[in-house]
């Protein structure tokens, strides 16, 4: 039933909302905190929204100029001041429901839009480590790190060091980034006379294309410690559960961003991050985990062998069910069917090998592209990979969000990759110096008691232990993805080992075969097409 407003009501309403008599509407020109209040407010009240937002929120001398401004507007169109509409009722409401009852689903009901810049690739994986939360992050595929703003290369010098091994920790840096420097363009003239122009090719996407393997291939030798811009997007309570968790980090880099990002956080969202700085509150649970971390790495000081293990596959599955794919099956028949769950697993596991391929072909039908993917079904059934890839790699992988992932400190004891065209170029003892050069920085700084800050002298060729465990709906989305003809090699080859691992060792050859966008062919030029797909958008528009 729709709202009745009266002329002034409809005045002083239509700043804020999209429409005024629709069942559908956005909210607009309002503080991040009123609309989460609104939303609170929303679920124990009678009210529609627009009517509660003018009987609570708008305050009177608001209401009257809202009218003024509908019935006499400025002559030139000016933005409406809002800013402050509903703000004093909207922090009464979180200081009671949020904060004293401790209602924390209210803090998912508002968002800000965060800018995070000149962090460390060390930085960067604690920013992106939440699940529900979105990340944009600078690449290094395309945008080369050879210039030097304000007279130094873009690298993070950790505040932990100090004395001569700062120094050597710059020159070190400074000798990796001027020999990565060198290369860019000796890299390009060697892939352009690898691969000659076509003159039918556009200059614009030759050069592109050109440029992007470059960088892709002499991005190993940019130490851990390279600096990125990540835009963050968020609820309040995602925000404060990052930034409890920062809070309590080892790094100094990353506790001092913390600091940052509260204090901005609070300029827009101020109501859902009372907890975070309060000793007893969110003190008390970065202490908690502080605390853990601490213990576990002591226990496993104690109990685990120091040695390195055995040399391995890239990629291993060290995880699977036997019988997924028959579950997957079962699941696929429940909301179709009116058997209980347990019932359709027995008649599952007594049909035929065509009987349940016809179910997953039924029930994962025509694929027209990679977006269309199967139902939750696919969710019955995980797979988990520990992965020995540089961290290049592990960059992006590390990205995805539904799926749980770890990964190990970065060190160089792992070893290293290097692509092909290194050493065809003639690259390979300047990388090798690079590398050498990084390994020895890692260790002295272990060796001075911070093994934590070492990491940032690691080259990002140098290989990282994580793993990776997801459904097999996550798993059709990452293979497929990852595995396109434009991705890096690093993570295409590991995500195409992670396809043929789940037909053949986990033998579930229905689930591997419906991954029909997974790309096994071996590319030359990754940007190749996506270059050419995007000139023939810029032509077409």
């Amino acid at each position: 039933m729709a709202d009745e407003f009266t002329r002034e009501e409809r005045a002083a309403l239509a700043p804020y909302v999209t429409n005024l008599d629709g069942p559908v509407f956005a909210l607009v020109n309002l503080p991040e905190v009123v609309k989460g209040a609104l939303f609170a407010r929303y679920s124990r009240s009678s009210k529609s929204l627009r009517r509660l937002f003018l009987d609570e929120f708008l305050t009177p001398e608001q209401r009257e100029k809202a009218v003024a401004r509908a019935v006499k507007p400025p002559p030139k169109r000016q933005p409406v001041k809002v800013a402050d509409a509903g703000s004093e009722r909207a922090e009464q409401l979180y200081e009671r429901v949020f904060f004293e009852y401790g209602d924390d689903s209210v803090a998912q009901l508002g968002g800000v839009h965060l800018a995070c810049e000149g962090a460390s690739n060390i930085l960067t994986k604690v920013l992106e480590w939440g699940r529900l939360m979105a990340y944009l992050e600078q690449s290094t595929r395309y945008i080369p790190y050879d210039d030097r703003p304000g007279g130094r290369y873009r690298y993070h010098v950790p505040a932990e060091l100090d004395g001569p091994l700062r120094e050597r920790y710059v020159r070190t840096l400074d000798r990796a980034f001027d020999t990565y420097r060198a290369w860019l363009p000796r890299m390009r003239a060697f892939y352009e006379t690898k691969y000659p122009r076509d003159p039918a090719e556009a200059e614009t996407v030759y050069r592109m294309t050109i440029r992007a393997k470059a960088l892709d291939t002499l991005r190993g030798m940019l130490p851990a410690a390279t600096i990125s811009h990540v835009g963050i997007y968020g609820t309040g309570q995602a925000y404060e559960q990052l930034l409890l968790r920062m809070r309590a980090h080892p790094l100094l880099e990353v506790r001092s961003y913390a600091d940052l990002m509260l204090t901005e956080l609070r300029k827009v969202i101020p109501a859902f991050l009372k907890r975070v700085d309060l000793p007893e509150r969110g003190g008390a649970w970065s202490r908690y985990l502080a605390a853990t971390r601490a213990a576990t790495q002591e226990v496993a000081g104690r109990l685990l062998d120091a040695a390195a293990s055995e040399p391995r596959e890239e990629v291993t599955l060290t995880d699977f069910d036997p019988e997924g794919e028959v579950k997957v099956v079962a699941a696929a028949l429940y909301a179709v069917s009116a058997l209980p769950d347990d019932e359709l697993l027995e008649r599952a596991r007594k049909m035929t090998h065509e009987e349940r391929r016809a179910v997953l072909d039924a029930y994962v039908g025509e694929r027209l592209n990679r977006r269309h993917r199967p139902g939750r079904a696919f969710e019955r059934t995980s797979y988990r990979f520990d992965i020995l890839g540089d961290y290049g790699a592990f960059r992006d992988l590390q990205r995805h969000r539904l799926l749980t992932l770890e990964w190990q400190r970065l060190t160089p004891h792992h070893g290293s990759v290097m692509p092909e065209a290194v050493a065809a170029a003639g690259a390979e003892a300047d990388w090798t110096e690079v590398l050498g050069g990084s390994a020895e920085l890692h260790d002295a700084i272990v060796a001075a008691g911070l093994p934590e800050v070492a990491s940032y002298a690691v080259a990002m060729a140098y290989r990282v232990r994580f793993y990776m465990e997801l459904n097999a709906r996550e798993a059709m989305h990452v293979i497929e993805l990852r595995t396109t003809p434009q991705g890096h090699p690093a993570y295409r080859r590991i995500c195409q080992a992670m396809h043929r691992l789940i037909a053949g060792r986990a033998g579930h050859h229905a689930i591997a075969a419906a991954m029909i966008f997974a790309d096994h062919s071996a590319v030359e030029l990754e940007r190749l097409e996506a270059e050419r797909a995007a000139e023939r958008r810029r032509a077409g528009a």
